[in-house]
C-alpha cells in the first residue's frame, strides 16, 4: 500500500481532487430504479414529467451510487483507503435527470490519527457534485480512513 498516489500523509486540510464526468442514461435511471427505488419517476419518463422532478429522474440513492463510483476512480483506486465509518450528511439539491453529465470535486476538511488504530488516520471530506450546467445536485459530507505511509507520521 506504500506506492499508492494518496496516503493519509497526503490529505491535508484544503486539498481538492476533481472527480471525473459521468453522463447519466435513462437505460441506467430505470435499471438502477427497478432493483432499488421503483417509483414512477424513476422509471417512466412521462411519470417524471408530470411529477416536481420534471423528467425520468435518478433516485437520490441512484445519485450516491454513482458519486462513489466518481469517487473510487479519481481517489480510492489509488490510494490507503481503509473503508469509512458512515455518511455524516448527504443533500439531493437537485434532480439528476437522464442526458445530465455530472462532475464535481471533493475536498479535505479536516484530519486526525485515529489513537484506537496506529497507522490509520481519519479524513473527512466534503464532497459537491454539478450538472452540465454548473448547477449543485448533491453535497456529501463524511470520513473516510486511510493508511498512513509511515506510522509514526502522526502530523
Amino acid at each position: 500500500m506504500t506506492d499508492k498516489k494518496w496516503a493519509f500523509e497526503d490529505l491535508r486540510e484544503g486539498v481538492s481532487i476533481p472527480l471525473g464526468r459521468k453522463t447519466v442514461s435513462a437505460a441506467e435511471i430505470i435499471e438502477f430504479a427497478s432493483q432499488f427505488d421503483a417509483q414512477p419517476m424513476h422509471l417512466d419518463e412521462e411519470a417524471g414529467k408530470a411529477s416536481i422532478l420534471g423528467g425520468l429522474a435518478a433516485s437520490g440513492w441512484h445519485s450516491c451510487a454513482i458519486f462513489m463510483r466518481m469517487l473510487y476512480e479519481a481517489l480510492l483506486s489509488d490510494s490507503t483507503s481503509q473503508g469509512s465509518p458512515g455518511i455524516t450528511e448527504a443533500r439531493w439539491k437537485r434532480p439528476v435527470i437522464a442526458g445530465d453529465t455530472l462532475t464535481g470535486e471533493t475536498t479535505v476538511t479536516a484530519r486526525r490519527p485515529l489513537r484506537s488504530r496506529p497507522g490509520i488516520g481519519l479524513v473527512t471530506f466534503h464532497h459537491l457534485v454539478v450538472n452540465q450546467r454548473g448547477e449543485t445536485v448533491m453535497e456529501m459530507e463524511n470520513p473516510i480512513m486511510f493508511a498512513m505511509r509511515d506510522k509514526g507520521d502522526a502530523r
